[in-house]
């Protein structure tokens, strides 16, 4: 059984595999003031609320965009499941199906994402990652990562409105009867749904425009649903995108 960590900046997503099949996704939020003992207690939690053996984890993958999280997690899983987990850098990036530019400055979150999307879906594509920030990775025919791009995550956008306006509060983010607000729940939701749909249809096409190449756009991350059918250019969605991506390195790197 194959145990796959994501920690992001704002979430720690985690997942247990067994035989291809994804048994059970966690979702939980990033704390790099919790320690080892207290991440423990965390999973030991959730893994006994859905009678996870734990002995059964024979392989653990771990990706972390927050570097003061990576000690904490290695010496937790060590007691945890009793073993030191693939760490995802770039001395692995080499034994990847794809070819990375700037090893050293690609978040591994991306790695992950763009290895899983060329494997299931091929090339030329692009993957768009809602997370905090969102990533517009854009992968060859052939495999290469041409160029990423990155702006402010909707969660990312929506608490720094909030929290810079006296007036302003936060709101579901989902979209609104009209993009004309009638009150201001419906004006940020507009601004916000509508709005970052524009701009990710956008990237796209600029990008499309540059390369002369038609793309397949992917996307992923926890908030990818809430532009799902107000995008234009997002084909689908994979929320497992980036934990695909962490189980192809177990079965592969190990």
């Amino acid at each position: 059984m194959i145990l796959t960590i994501d920690i992001g900046n704002s979430n720690i997503v985690f997942g247990l595999n067994d035989q291809n099949e994804w048994l059970k996704i966690w979702r939980i939020q990033t704390d790099p003031s919790k320690t080892a003992d207290e991440y423990e207690v965390i999973f030991r939690s959730l893994f006994n609320s859905c009678t996870i053996c734990k002995e059964k984890i024979d392989r653990t993958v771990l990706s972390s965009v927050v570097p003061s999280l990576i000690r904490p997690f290695n010496e937790m899983l060590i007691h945890l499941v009793g073993h030191t987990p693939l760490l995802v850098q770039p001395s692995v990036y080499d034994k990847l199906p794809i070819e990375i530019l700037s090893k050293d400055e690609i978040g591994t979150d991306i790695v992950a994402d763009a290895t899983a999307a060329f494997i299931h879906y091929g090339g030329p594509c692009m993957v768009v990652d809602f997370g905090t920030a969102i990533t517009f990775t854009t992968i060859s025919e052939t495999g290469r990562i041409l160029g990423v791009s990155i702006v402010p995550g909707l969660m990312t956008a929506l608490k720094s409105l909030t929290g810079n306006t006296a007036q302003l509060r936060d709101v579901q983010l989902v979209a609104p009867p009209s993009v004309l607000g009638d009150n201001t729940v419906h004006a940020i939701q507009s601004g916000l749904v509508f709005g970052f749909a524009g701009l990710v249809d956008s990237m796209i096409n600029r990008t499309e425009a540059e390369l002369s190449l038609k793309l397949k756009v992917i996307a992923t991350g926890g908030l990818s649903p809430v532009l799902q059918n107000i995008s234009e250019r997002i084909e689908l969605i994979d929320e497992n995108l980036t934990l695909d991506g962490l189980k192809y390195m177990a079965d592969h790197l190990f």
